[in-house]
């Protein structure tokens, strides 16, 4: 027997509102009548009508969609937000946009872009708060210290800065069903906690990174008393947390290993927005305006040129392939190391190895096009065995062949599955170019690759990862 239910909102502050209020419901109980008796009653189960009132939309029941279930009010921590380009800043608005497209309320609260150079975007301020629309997102934009994403005091001091205003600016505002804070950085984490205590609901942390151990790993910070007192505090969070999200199995098996329960971590791993990345034929008017030579075989690294990547063994590389004028790499990006790389590969003098700038990320796509091969690159680390990078799935969207040059672990092992690329180990640069003169050299070989990458895109989109995400924190809010 089919059900209409109309809520009738009327707010104890407007009491002189209720008359019209009430005048408006009744028109609309008429029409409704109508509508049920009328248009359908020929079935013989014209349904039922029931009315509602409400003072508070925080007495709102919980509607439905049928394919994803609960709607769900969504306050997100993020200390990255486009138009920065990092993994962070792109995962959480790309499945937002999806989230807002079925009817989810999602804000974000977030700092002004300055990533990765520590310089505030053109357009924007520093300003203590700024509210806008971003494709059905609300985003509050909050002051914090900026610093470039190099050294350690600094950008701890940067990351604090965010933990309290951004926290601040999350008490603000209609009380959510969920607050979610995504790492790295870790001290997002610290507010969305603390935000979730204050308001009285559910607190999710989504794991991007195992912080500090990663930061230890590329030397940030030593294995210190300070080191055991932060890494005693992400144990703590995890704990409170009401699920953990973490972006690979990795993740989830370093946390059971420590301690947390397996059944409190959901694992969505990262993924690509098919929507906005797809092959396309090379973009020849960005190759001249870049002053690119054609018919050279380009293998391109874009993204953070980071103390996490180690592109000075690229630049090692190439060192070794002077001979190879037929082969050149493409570094797209910045980063606490560019200014060192770039000042290598001039004192060796090295004509293929080319350096471009940060670049907005409506540019992805066509930089992606001059692009033979795709190049993703981390340190010789063992903390890096657990990481995903995204800019796998990018490369697999856009049709391209992968070089990935990474300690054995899970991105190797989605190569290895998928049958998209080439293993390279990390921190061996005759290895790296052994594989890129294997595939300048043999084409059939590179096309076959390409094939297997463009063809593994959908099995990581960006759709399926917001679908699991959502259905994780619909759990979360449907156990209140």
């Amino acid at each position: 027997r089919p059900e209409y239910h109309l809520f009738l909102f009327h707010p104890k502050q407007r009491p002189f509102l209720a008359p019209k209020i009430i005048a408006i419901t009744l028109i609309l109980i008429a029409e409704l009548r109508y509508f049920v008796t009328e248009t359908l009653g020929h079935m013989g189960n014209p349904g039922s009508i029931y009315i509602t009132t409400l003072t508070s939309f925080q007495n709102f029941p919980y509607p439905k969609d049928r394919k994803r279930g609960l709607f769900v009010n969504i306050l997100f921590l993020s200390d990255n937000f486009p138009p920065e380009t990092n993994a962070a800043a792109t995962r959480v608005y790309e499945r937002a946009v999806y989230w807002a497209r079925w009817g989810h309320s999602v804000t974000v609260v977030t700092s002004f872009p300055n990533f990765p150079q520590g310089k505030l975007h053109d357009g924007f301020s520093n300003a203590w708060r700024e509210v806008s629309e971003m494709d059905g997102i609300k985003v509050v934009r909050v002051k914090t210290f900026i610093a470039a994403n190099r050294g350690a005091v600094l950008r701890v001091l940067d990351f604090v800065s965010f933990m309290v205003t951004g926290g601040l600016a999350a008490l603000r505002g209609a009380k959510p069903d969920v607050v979610v804070a995504t790492s790295p950085q870790f001290f997002s984490a610290v507010a969305g906690w603390l935000v979730g205590k204050a308001r009285g609901v559910p607190f999710v942390f989504e794991l991007g990174d195992i912080w500090p151990a990663s930061i230890a790993a590329v030397g940030v910070m030593k294995r210190s008393l300070a080191f055991r007192a932060i890494e005693a505090l992400e144990l703590f969070l995890y704990r409170q947390s009401a699920k953990v999200v973490a972006l690979t199995q990795a993740f989830k098996d370093n946390l059971q290993g420590r301690g947390i329960d397996p059944d409190k971590i959901a694992v969505v791993i990262n993924g690509v927005d098919l929507d906005r990345y797809s092959p396309q034929a090379r973009d020849l008017d960005l190759q001249r305006e870049w002053g690119l030579a054609p018919d050279i075989f380009t293998i391109g690294y874009v993204g953070t040129h980071g103390m996490a990547h180690d592109l000075m063994n690229v630049v090692r590389a190439a060192e070794t392939m002077k001979d190879r004028t037929d082969i050149r790499f493409l570094l797209v990006g910045d980063g606490a190391e560019r200014p060192m790389i770039m000042a290598e590969a001039e004192r060796l003098g090295l004509t293929n190895i080319i350096f471009k700038g940060p670049q907005p990320k409506a540019m992805m796509p066509r930089i992606w096009s001059l692009l033979d091969v795709a190049l993703v690159h981390l340190k010789d680390q063992d903390t890096f065995r657990e990481v995903i990078p995204s800019k796998i799935f990018e490369a697999m969207a856009m049709g391209l062949p992968l070089i990935l040059v990474a300690p054995s672990g899970e991105a190797s092992a989605i190569i290895d599955k998928t049958r998209a690329g080439l293993n390279v180990p990390a921190g061996q640069p005759q290895a790296l170019a052994d594989a890129a003169k294997r595939l300048a050299d043999d084409r059939a070989v590179t096309a076959g690759l390409a094939a297997k990458s463009l063809s593994s895109a959908p099995l990581y989109s960006r759709q399926t990862q917001a679908e699991s995400m959502i259905a994780v924190l619909q759990q979360v809010v449907g156990r209140r």
